[in-house]
């Protein structure tokens, strides 16, 4: 079975991976995401959809559960899709060379991201400008604030 982005049927969906575990069933969960954001009925239908597609590769002689589902709040960004789709909001960033930083996302190019750090000195609000190259960042999270 091939698994392209246009399988998702709608061009703001986007795979962001493809989980395979057998434990006493083996299951398959399918990690989507949406520029806009995923809802209820777009995994309700991208799950159906799956599950014929499987039925008629004759899967039904193995056992399996299917599970179509969006990445959770703690999963790291995966691709540069999921990095613009956050631009705007804080995020955690963990280096390669055991260092963190965290700012706002404020651009996500082909082979960088950009963060905004504030921090106040007296009463002047500080801004700083920081480029991470991909190659040096081992995984970054979103991070919800409730403010």
């Amino acid at each position: 079975m091939t698994w392209t982005e246009t399988s998702l049927e709608n061009p703001s969906l986007f795979l962001v991976d493809v989980i395979l575990s057998s434990r006493h069933l083996s299951k398959i969960t399918v990690v989507i995401d949406g520029d806009q954001g995923v809802n209820i009925d777009e995994c309700t239908r991208i799950s159906r959809a799956l599950s014929a597609r499987l039925d008629e590769l004759n899967l039904e002689a193995e056992h399996y559960v299917l599970e179509v589902t969006t990445p959770g709040l703690d999963q790291p960004l995966r691709l540069n899709r999921q990095y613009r789709k956050n631009i705007g909001r804080g995020v955690k960033v963990h280096l390669k060379d055991q260092r963190i930083e965290t700012g706002t996302l404020i651009d996500a190019g082909e082979d960088q991201v950009v963060i905004r750090q504030e921090w106040k000195e007296g009463k002047v609000l500080q801004e700083k400008r920081l480029a991470l190259p991909f190659a040096e960042i081992e995984k970054t999270y979103v991070v919800i604030s409730f403010k």
